[in-house]
């Protein structure tokens, strides 16, 4: 596919090498002639130093020839703009970001009204994030397929767990449960999860399951699932504005802000009467006391600032019992901090760049089945992938025993009608499936891609 990109920040530098390592033709614009040098260089991708939202430049970059046009510029009526004359310069498919609390309400207007292939808000996004996971606060991430009715949920084994010394193979018989575990991390290696795979103790593990299903097998390993009572937020940002609302309308968690814009308290107090507002400096230890940090039962970390939500978070974990979420906007140094052991990790960055690759792994679909949901487990090294099966195809009405699957490759779900079936050998797939695979093969297109 022939693709343009506007916008090299992180998340368009994200998308040009990942869009890049998957065949496609990839061009991207800036204003900037030297971070298009450094891209295009980096990436081997083509670039166009100019205003990606006027119609030369767009015509340099091959916009007659586009497949497809991808808007992330900081700015959201600039991506709207590169957008709109994209589709009559040259009627291809068109992405724009839109962060503004004020737009994301007329999305799907605007989706509508001006052709739009996807309107995406990467903080809503993150927020919605954050608010599943303090709905199962033990978990480290929480991803959903089939419309919510499947969960990949990922959660570190404490110690004296009683999964510690238990092979992958023997963990539904013993505790009685129908859940599939798909990965295991142990320091710096992942492993897909085999039977003969034993656990130890500060494993991070990721399973598969129905909720139901999840929340009877944790019950059963004794791990603690309950969903927290209350949350303290620091950083009244955009991220921070969307969550409040989002667990206002759960009605289930009282919420604290703190916010050192005395302006941005005032505006966010007009907007939201049932969250208590306070307006301090969190780096104050003595502001975070006075707001009931130790009484908190999860700390949320959203300032501007990666490394104040590091330390904000470290240090709430060294004076209280709480759910940490430390939102991270720079991805370059994902691996050391991830030794930080900060709970969960929020990259809204990273939100935004898969959100769109699965647009465009969708969009490639030649064979019947629609790559439908896409995410990585573990970054850079396995994904998880839900397909759509619309058409007949080699793994149609064959027992997944008789398959010959590729090294790496987990039949994790399968979604018929209702009914989730976490699959056994002698179980099939069936046209209409919703069919969820975890593999260390990245980018699959295609379900038959998961067969030798």
């Amino acid at each position: 596919m022939n693709i343009i990109i506007v916008g090299c920040g992180k998340v368009g530098q994200a998308l040009a090498e990942q869009l890049n390592e998957e065949d496609n033709n990839v061009t991207v614009i800036d204003v900037d002639r030297k971070i298009v040098e450094s891209v295009a260089s980096r990436f081997d991708v083509m670039g166009v130093a100019g205003n990606g939202a006027t119609h030369a430049v767009q015509q340099e970059a091959g916009i007659t020839r586009a497949d497809l046009m991808i808007a992330v510029t900081g700015s959201d009526e600039l991506n709207l703009l590169c957008c709109l004359i994209a589709k009559k310069a040259g009627n291809c498919q068109t992405i724009a970001r839109v962060r503004s609390p004020q737009y994301n309400i007329e999305a799907p207007f605007l989706k509508d009204e001006l052709g739009l292939a996807m309107v995406i808000n990467p903080e809503y996004a993150a927020a919605a994030e954050i608010a599943r996971i303090l709905r199962f606060p033990s978990a480290i991430k929480i991803d959903t397929f089939a419309k919510g009715r499947v969960e990949l949920l990922k959660f570190r084994l404490p110690e004296n767990s009683p999964l510690a010394g238990c092979a992958v193979k023997d963990i539904n018989v013993k505790f009685n449960s129908d859940i599939l575990v798909c990965t295991i991390e142990r320091g710096d290696e992942a492993y897909i999860a085999y039977g003969d795979f034993v656990f130890e103790e500060k494993d991070v593990i990721s399973i598969v399951a129905s909720p139901r299903k999840a929340n009877d097998f944790f019950r059963k390993i004794k791990y603690k699932t309950n969903s927290v009572k209350d949350v303290m937020i620091v950083g009244g940002g955009e991220i921070g504005h969307y969550l409040c609302e989002i667990l206002l309308r759960s009605g289930m968690i009282n919420v604290k802000l703190i916010e050192k814009s005395p302006a941005r308290c005032e505006e966010l107090a007009d907007l939201m009467n049932d969250v208590i507002i306070i307006n301090g400096d969190a780096s104050d230890q003595n502001v975070l006391f006075e707001a009931g940090l130790e009484n908190s039962g999860a700390f949320v970390a959203l300032t501007n600032l990666d490394e104040e939500n590091i330390l904000l978070s470290l240090f709430a974990k060294s004076v209280a019992k709480v759910k940490l979420i430390t939102k991270i906007n720079r991805i370059d140094f994902g691996d050391v901090i991830n030794h930080l052991d900060l709970d969960t990790i929020i990259y809204p960055k990273n939100i935004t760049s898969e959100t769109i690759i699965r647009y465009v792994r969708a969009m490639k679909n030649t064979m019947g089945s629609n790559v439908e949901t896409l995410y990585n487990i573990i970054k850079g090294k396995v994904e998880a992938a839900e397909f759509i099966i619309k058409e007949d195809s080699p793994i149609v009405n064959r027992p997944l025993m008789e398959m010959q699957f590729k090294e790496g490759v987990l039949v994790a779900a399968i979604l018929r009608e209702r009914k989730v079936i976490i699959p056994h050998g002698q179980d099939s797939i069936q046209v209409g499936d919703a069919v969820v695979i975890v593999s260390n093969h990245l980018a699959l297109h295609d379900i038959t891609d998961i067969l030798k």
